[in-house]
């Protein structure tokens, strides 16, 4: 279990997926406007998901970085 654990903490794609979560989240409600119905709030929803997800590379592969130094130390593998 605990392998599983650290295995998503260390990867990026976890950090990028949940960023884009918290990016739609937050920037979503800015942009619907009173006359779009359900169905076009879930595509708005997803499409700002997935932006946020193509622009938190750079920032989710530091992270990822920080924690590996944090917790593993800072040894590099030659």
């Amino acid at each position: 279990m605990s392998y599983i654990f650290f295995y998503i903490l260390f990867l990026p794609d976890s950090w990028r997926i949940l960023m884009g979560i918290i990016f739609s989240g937050l920037l979503t409600p800015l942009i619907f406007t009173p006359d779009i119905d359900f169905s076009g709030r879930v595509v708005i929803c997803i499409m700002m998901a997935f932006i946020g997800y193509s622009a938190t590379g750079v920032p989710a592969r530091w992270i990822t970085e920080q924690f590996k130094k944090l917790i593993l130390g800072d040894k590099k593998r030659r």
